[in-house]
C-alpha cells in the first residue's frame, strides 16, 4: 500500500472513530435527561421505578387541594383514574382547581413526590392584569 493511502485510510479511520464516539456521548447525555410523560391511567397500569424521573399531566380534581404551609397536595385526574401529588413549595399562579396541570417528580407508593409543577392554560388565555376595552 501506498503511503498516501495508508495516510488518507488513517485519517478516514480517525475521523469516523470520533464521529462515533461523539454520537454515542450524545446520545447518553439525552437519554439521562429524558423525562417520560404519563397520565394517571398509564401510571395505574405500568411499574415505574421509584429513583425513575417522570412527568404526569392531567387535570387538577375539584375540591382536592389541600395546603399546610408550603407544602401543596392535590389530586391530578384523566377522568378514569387519579394520582396523590404532594408538592412543597410555590405553585404557580394559574394553578387552580380544575385547570390543567403538568407535575415533574417522583412516584413512591402510589403517591406522585413533585419537584417541579406548571400550570396549563386554555388557547384563550389572557393575562389578568391586561384589559382590553373595545369601546373606543
Amino acid at each position: 500500500m501506498h503511503p498516501h493511502r495508508r495516510k488518507r485510510l488513517f485519517n478516514i479511520i480517525l475521523v469516523l472513530l470520533f464521529s462515533t464516539s461523539g454520537i454515542g456521548l450524545i446520545l447518553y447525555s439525552l437519554n439521562t435527561n429524558l423525562d417520560y410523560f404519563f397520565t394517571p391511567t398509564e401510571l395505574k397500569n405500568i411499574n415505574i421505578q421509584e429513583d425513575k424521573r417522570i412527568k404526569i399531566g392531567g387535570m387538577v380534581l375539584e375540591n382536592s387541594v389541600v395546603r399546610e404551609q408550603s407544602k401543596v397536595i392535590f389530586t391530578v385526574t384523566d377522568y378514569k383514574n387519579y394520582i396523590e401529588v404532594v408538592y412543597e413549595g410555590i405553585v404557580p399562579d394559574l394553578f387552580k382547581e380544575g385547570s390543567g396541570v403538568v407535575a415533574l417528580g417522583f412516584m413512591q407508593n402510589e403517591t406522585f413526590y413533585a419537584q417541579e409543577v406548571l400550570a396549563k392554560h386554555d388557547e384563550n388565555y389572557m393575562p389578568p392584569n391586561l384589559n382590553i376595552n373595545n369601546d373606543n
